[in-house]
């Protein structure tokens, strides 16, 4: 190293040494620094990883759970019905009396009041579903008809429902819930057979 340090024009001895000094400072440093660089340096993309098979749309889930929800009404259980209920902030505005359901609970009474009425099976058609999604809540519109036999004989009144959803925990719940029919105003009589 002497002798490269001496035909660079460097005197030989300290001017050596001091050359050994600062090239071995260098290398250590650039040793030093490259995992550190490494470290800063922007990662290589990960290898790609294959796409989760994607589920049903939201709107499909909420499709299934309308068809769901009309197999239970056909049960006669207020319970299984209720279920795709949310338990905390449902408020329903339903055809019969009272005004409002403004909890679980008592629209689940008003269930209950239904199947024990009803003579034999309830059947229920939903037709004219239409569905509407946002994020995590949603919003539909149908036309029911509820066949059972009742107090007064056969009944099936056709009723216009929309409904809100929300979607907690990846499931789908009513939040909200109105049912009508058209009221003719100038007799005041609900016309429970309306036809578009």
């Amino acid at each position: 190293m002497a002798q490269a340090a001496a035909s660079a024009g460097m005197p030989g001895g300290s001017g050596g040494t001091m050359m050994i000094r600062t090239l071995t400072g260098a290398v250590l440093a650039l040793g030093l620094g490259l995992p550190a660089a490494a470290a800063d340096a922007p990662a290589a993309p990960a290898a790609a990883t294959p796409a989760a098979k994607p589920g049903p749309s939201d709107r499909a889930q909420i499709a299934a759970l309308e068809k769901a929800f009309a197999a239970a009404v056909e049960t006669k259980d207020a319970g299984k019905v209720m279920a795709f209920y949310a338990k905390k902030g449902l408020f329903v505005f339903d055809v019969v009396p009272p005004r409002a359901y403004p909890s679980w609970d008592a629209y689940k009474k008003d269930w209950e009041g239904l199947f024990a009425e009803a003579k034999g099976p309830v059947k229920i058609d939903i037709s004219d579903l239409a569905i509407e999604v946002s994020g995590a809540m949603a919003y539909s519109h149908s036309i029911q008809v509820l066949s059972y036999e009742g107090k007064t004989g056969p009944t099936a009144p056709v009723v216009r429902v929309s409904d809100v959803y929300r979607k907690d925990g990846g499931k789908w719940r009513i939040v909200h819930e109105h049912v009508s029919v058209p009221v003719d105003l100038d007799t005041g009589k609900a016309d429970l057979q309306s036809k578009p």
